[in-house]
């Protein structure tokens, strides 16, 4: 019997994170969790069921390629304290701030917490670059985040799933659905909280959001060298171009019928995404 409670055990903390496996089919309110959604709105148009790419699996490999890397990135020692929730489609969705806190900790944890949140959105596009380059293809992103107050645990008897709830998900959600493609939308609490870290934001004025109203909402552009300098700033021809990055490896060669099982072999040349003009960017924070 001891035997048998071990490996239970191990089995639960290996598919769940360690506070949820502790706290298992429990709710549990945290206060200040950050939530982000990032979506790849232009997947829906590179998918297509054909023959020559096996009915679509070939893509949906590509998606994979996609979300492995993802999660490869948020092994990172710098992102431990990120999780991923799940993924809906070709929509990434993580949440930082779950792990049980307290005392002067918590209070310190809230901003890093988030500024570990913002880093990871920033890397992501760098990531889909690198896959852009090596593909040939144009995927863009677009990222949604929130912070506040949700309710963590566990749900189903078959197949039991860690999800998160709460109306800070919902708008987190919303940050993504209403954003610009190639951009990273943020509500105003979360440019409240990270205003005095080396971020550039830009306000993009009053959005409709669903439930909501009118929330005014920001678009964080990248982080700052501390002297007004951007080097790593998210701009709009960093991200429609899949040939930015430097040092990558070989490309792979052009997809077409020649071009064997690669994914989206076949696939007709997909268009550009479309941007909204810079205008919509409104005065910066």
């Amino acid at each position: 019997m001891e035997r048998v409670k071990v490996d239970n055990k191990r089995i639960l903390f290996n598919l769940l994170p360690a506070h949820v496996a502790q706290h298992f089919l429990m709710s549990n309110p945290r206060n200040m969790v950050g939530v982000m959604f990032a979506s790849i709105p232009n997947f829906n148009d590179f998918y297509i069921e054909l023959d020559g790419n096996n009915m679509g699996v070939e893509c949906l490999r590509l998606l994979n390629e996609i979300i492995a890397d993802f999660d490869e990135l948020m092994d990172k020692d710098f992102y431990k304290d990120l999780e991923k929730i799940k993924t809906i489609g070709s929509t990434y969705m993580a949440a930082v701030g779950l792990a049980p806190t307290a005392g002067t900790r918590a209070k310190k944890s809230i901003s890093c917490h988030l500024s570990a949140l913002a880093d990871f959105a920033i890397e992501m596009f760098d990531v889909l670059d690198e896959i852009n380059y090596q593909s040939y293809n144009d995927f863009v992103l677009r990222v949604g985040i929130n912070v506040g107050p949700v309710v963590a645990g566990v749900i189903g008897a078959r197949r039991p799933q860690y999800d998160i709830w709460g109306n800070t998900v919902n708008v987190a959600s919303r940050m993504d659905s209403t954003g610009v493609q190639g951009r990273i939308q943020v509500t105003e609490d979360v440019h409240r909280l990270l205003r005095k870290c080396p971020y550039h934001f830009v306000c993009r004025g009053k959005v409709s959001v669903k439930g909501k109203g009118e929330m005014l909402t920001y678009f964080l552009e990248g982080r700052t060298d501390g002297s007004g300098s951007q080097p790593r700033s998210l701009s709009l021809g960093q991200k429609m171009c899949p040939y930015g990055r430097g040092g990558l490896q070989a490309r792979r060669p052009p997809l077409g019928p020649a071009a064997g099982p690669l994914v989206g072999a076949g696939l007709p040349q997909q268009p550009a995404a479309q941007f909204l003009p810079p205008a919509a960017a409104g005065k910066e924070a």
